[in-house]
């Protein structure tokens, strides 16, 4: 097939936990997480006054068990934005507790917080997925961490009273951002942008792609109409190019199930995240065994100072956004589940210019990050994989976006 990363169905994925074992496929087919291949395998301390280093451009993986804390050690230059993320991967299908999920944050060593710490909760209605997020430390004048040196990034895992107890695989990573221009040497853009499409999603003969299980071996999509399948517990992943000045748009049609079943009220989750696995936003809808769609829209990509939410914050780059589709283990159908994507990528719009014709995005300077790079119509893209990279694209000035949501937050 032309454009999409094909990811076969395997016997077992590639974690390998610290007690060596090997995550094996469940027996309904649904593929579990899939780490990096080389990663490496790490302990990270319970003591925070150690822990073992993460290097930029490095991806590792551990474990954590419910209310457990672990600590890693990062170097940080004056000069360079950081972001370090921590993947959490229950097994497809798992039922979570209503107090589970992950915490991360990055410290100085006197224990001086760098950033706002996350949250991501395992749950959605009862059905796990994998959960991601960084803690940041970004350069700026009267900024904290601005320092050199030995910072750490912290982990920490909620209660599991109620759900599954048993250690999740984590996989870490830590992306370096190069300094960026001030802030009048760039393009500014103006404060409030449209949620709505420029126009109809694109239709016609859906292309056929395998999503993958994780960030690493996500299948990519172009703007077009694709066609995938799920099982009830699984979650796809797919990555999307976007460049600065430029919205994602995104339908997930979820056709009819093989049988009718049960009223699940979050059965149906497309999630968001950006090229440092930040999170961007998680969409959820119902689902009983009919067509059901959850849509997103995005605010333009940009790096700005992340106001207007979380989404804002999120769509600070250009470069690879990644699509998660998930379907609850709550369906409980005996075969996969048909979804079309439909995708659209263009140039931010004024929130009063309706749904016309998209206008040229406000631009920047692309240039290729360390790491593959894609392509879409001629021009370079950013993939932000060992690094975001020098001269990432800018578009400072962001305000704020206004944001219609098509459907619930998850």
């Amino acid at each position: 097939m032309r454009g999409g990363l094909v990811v076969g169905t395997a016997a077992f994925s590639v974690f390998m936990g610290t007690a060596g074992a090997w995550a094996v496929e469940r027996a309904d087919g649904a593929v579990p997480y899939r780490t990096a291949p080389g990663a490496t395998a790490v302990q990270g301390s319970v003591s925070s006054t150690g822990g073992p280093s993460l290097k930029a451009g490095g991806v590792y993986t551990d474990g954590l068990k419910p209310g457990e804390r672990k600590y890693y050690t990062v170097e940080l230059d004056a000069q360079s934005s950081a972001y370090v993320s921590a993947v959490a991967a229950p097994a497809p299908g798992s039922s979570m507790g209503l107090k589970d999920g992950i915490d991360v944050s990055l410290q100085a060593a006197d224990g001086t917080s760098c950033g706002t710490g996350r949250h991501r909760s395992f749950l959605s209605a009862g059905g796990a997925y994998p959960v991601a997020d960084y803690a940041e430390r970004i350069v700026k004048a009267g900024g904290a961490c601005g320092a050199a040196g030995t910072y750490r990034f912290v982990v920490e895992r909620g209660d599991a009273g109620g759900g599954d107890g048993a250690p999740v695989p984590v996989e870490l990573k830590y992306v370096s951002e190069a300094p960026q221009r001030g802030e009048n040497d760039g393009p500014t853009a103006p404060g409030s942008w449209s949620s709505q499409a420029p126009s109809e999603l694109p239709r016609g003969e859906a292309e056929r792609v395998v999503g993958g299980s994780g960030f690493n071996d996500a299948a990519e999509l172009r703007a077009g109409v694709w066609k995938d399948e799920l099982r009830p517990g699984e979650t796809h992943f797919y990555r999307v190019s976007v460049d600065a000045g430029e919205q994602l748009f995104a339908d997930a049609e979820f056709g009819a199930a093989p049988s009718p079943g049960p009223f699940v009220v979050s059965g149906v989750r497309v999630g968001l995240s950006n090229a440092a696995r930040g999170y961007v936003m998680n969409k959820t809808g119902p689902y009983q065994g009919k067509s059901a769609t959850v849509s997103l829209a995005t605010p333009p990509a940009a790096y700005g100072s992340g106001t207007g939410g979380e989404a804002a914050r999120g769509m600070r780059f250009a470069g690879w956004y990644y699509l998660q589709v998930s379907l609850n283990p709550k369906v409980r159908q005996a075969g996969g589940v048909p979804v079309t994507l439909r995708v659209e990528v263009a140039g931010a719009r004024k929130a009063d210019q309706g749904a016309g014709k998209a206008q040229n995005g406000v631009g920047g300077e692309l240039v290729a990050a360390a790491g593959n790079s894609g392509r879409r119509n001629g021009r370079m893209r950013m993939l932000g994989y060992a690094g975001i990279g020098t001269g990432s694209a800018l578009l400072v000035g962001l305000g704020t976006w206004t944001f219609i949501a098509r459907r619930r937050d998850g």
